[in-house]
């Protein structure tokens, strides 16, 4: 039997590890969006000689706004304090060093430092696990994670929490990479499409859990201590999970590999399994490519850049909806809520979609970016909600969570859309290539939302300008959906597409009667790449 189908089953184990690994993608998604809540802005009034007093910043005239942002630049931090009052019920980094006037773009700036961090630890992270196995690296960083980010509660100075904000970016993303691929690992091919999706699932209700802990603490030193309180409660039983048996079998490691299937399949009740893996006999020959491939041949480099451009895309206008659905009027934390929730439905929705052939893949992503981008050029047209009640948010926000779902779903799909484009040879590589496009747009998303600083609904202009070409570009792309999979890069010319020899490992069962039975799969499988929002 081959060591698939040794995991076809999914037992208790498996469920155990698949239940921990993606709770996990709650304490992510909180770092993720941490800055909605501790970057809010606060109401506050100043009275300092010549200046109006008791004006808040909403109410000032242009003039008015002017002097007291030169007073801002000219005037010492203690005379900023003495003189400046905000809302003595609520804190957040911005009472905290008075991140207002000209030093506001330091909230964002903060949220684009922990994006960027993202992006160094998807680079790295995954070839450390390579080299030194899924679970050493999963642990590591999910402990400098939890370890930077209560560091960062305490922080004294901006600065410091500026950097701090940078190395949980490192971790955070490095680990949830590395989770996600080690998730993977630990269950059957088949059900690599739902893991995945119920990862997601997971990331947006954590969206919706950091705003709902955010409703009751109020004080932002305070918050960033809880939330890290849970990566501390799946840290400790992360400790005994096994490592990758895949990744062992890679390096190697039969034995340990043999090991961790035993009590993948053993079953409550039952006497214990007895997995035996045969190495490999003769060596994988295939086409050998790299990531200069991806822009060498004609083909490849217009797929390549289409697929950069649309996850670009895609994370900017997750991240801009998401950084600004506390800015949309009405109740900061319902908004922030709402946008987690209204991801949920999207999920079953592409999978419904993606398997149809009147929709297919190009259809089905192009159709939810259209919609999206859509969606947020309706917003500039809506008024500006006063109440605070669920019914008046929700009636109000309609475009914004349609926007929300619309570019989730999108974000998922684009996800399989692009592994089915990319030839084996260089699927990795290029899928490489797309994350690291997407945490550009992530890098850049926490800014839109300060356009409204020239123009009140510009940002919701650049995001749906944006979602909608996307959306035309993707009709540029081929269809994959009932076509083979192109294993070189020499199949998307037309050449007659010959199947690999592929080098299989062996594995046979014995079960508790003494049966045995012995077949070859092709472990070779893609690794896959993490969708990390």
């Amino acid at each position: 039997m081959g060591l698939d189908e040794v995991m076809q089953a999914v037992g208790p184990r498996q469920l155990y590890l698949l239940c921990l690994l993606t709770v996990l993608q709650i304490f992510v998604a909180a770092h993720a969006v941490f800055m909605t809540i501790v970057g809010a802005t606060s109401p506050f009034h100043w009275d300092f000689g010549n200046l109006p007093s008791d004006h808040s910043q909403d109410n000032t005239t242009a003039n008015e706004s002017q002097q007291f942002r030169h007073w801002l630049r000219v005037t010492n931090k203690s005379e900023i304090h003495r003189h400046v009052h905000f809302d003595p019920g609520f804190s957040s980094v911005i009472t905290e060093w008075f991140l207002i006037g000209d030093a506001s773009y330091k909230i964002n700036m903060a949220s684009s430092m922990y994006f960027f961090g993202v992006l160094i630890g998807v680079i790295t992270f995954g070839q450390i696990s390579d080299r030194y196995g899924r679970k050493k690296v999963y642990l590591t960083g999910l402990a400098l994670d939890i370890l930077f980010g209560i560091v960062s509660g305490i922080a004294p100075t901006y600065q410091i929490f500026l950097a701090l904000r940078f190395f949980v970016g490192v971790n955070n993303g490095g680990m949830s990479l590395v989770s996600f691929v080690l998730l993977q690992e630990y269950v059957p091919v088949s059900y690599w499409a739902i893991t995945g999706s119920l990862q997601s699932l997971s990331f947006a209700i954590g969206i919706s859990l950091y705003a709902l802990v955010g409703y009751f603490i109020r004080s932002w030193r305070v918050l960033a201590i809880v939330i890290n309180i849970e990566g501390v409660i799946i840290l400790l039983p992360s400790l005994c999970i096994p490592e990758s048996p895949r990744w062992l079998y890679a390096q190697g490691r039969w034995s340990e590999a043999e090991q961790i299937l035993e009590s993948f399949a053993k079953k409550k009740g039952q006497q214990k399994s007895v997995v035996s893996l045969k190495p490999p006999t003769a060596q994988n020959v295939g086409e050998k490519a790299n990531v200069l491939d991806l822009f060498r041949h004609r083909i490849l480099l217009e797929r390549t850049l289409v697929l950069m451009f649309v996850w670009l895309i895609c994370s900017l206008v997750y991240y801009g909806l998401t950084l600004s659905a506390g800015d949309l009027g009405g109740d900061r934390y319902l908004n922030i809520a709402l946008s987690g929730l209204a991801e949920l439905p999207s999920y079953p929705i592409c999978l419904f979609l993606l398997s149809r052939t009147w929709s297919g893949r190009r259809r089905t992503l192009a159709g939810f970016l259209l919609v999206g981008g859509a969606a947020c050029l309706i917003i500039i047209f809506l008024p500006e909600t006063k109440g605070t009640g669920l019914l008046s948010v929700v009636i109000s926000q309609t475009p914004a969570i349609l926007g929300k779902l619309s570019i989730s779903a999108a974000f998922n799909v684009v996800y399989i859309y692009s592994s089915e484009l990319f030839p084996t040879s260089v699927r990795n590589v290029g899928m490489g290539i797309c994350s690291m496009s997407s945490r550009i747009g992530g890098i850049i998303a926490p800014f839109v939302p300060s356009l409204k600083s020239i123009q009140v609904s510009l940002h919701f202009v650049v995001l749906g300008v944006a979602g909608l070409l996307a959306g035309v570009l993707c009709l540029l792309l081929p269809e994959t959906l009932n076509k083979p999979v192109p294993e070189k890069i020499s199949d998307l010319y037309g050449i007659a597409h010959h199947k690999r020899d592929i080098v299989v490992p062996q594995a046979s069962v014995v079960n508790p009667a003494g049966e045995s039975s012995e077949s070859e799969e092709d472990f070779a499988a893609d690794e896959g790449t993490a969708l990390i929002q």
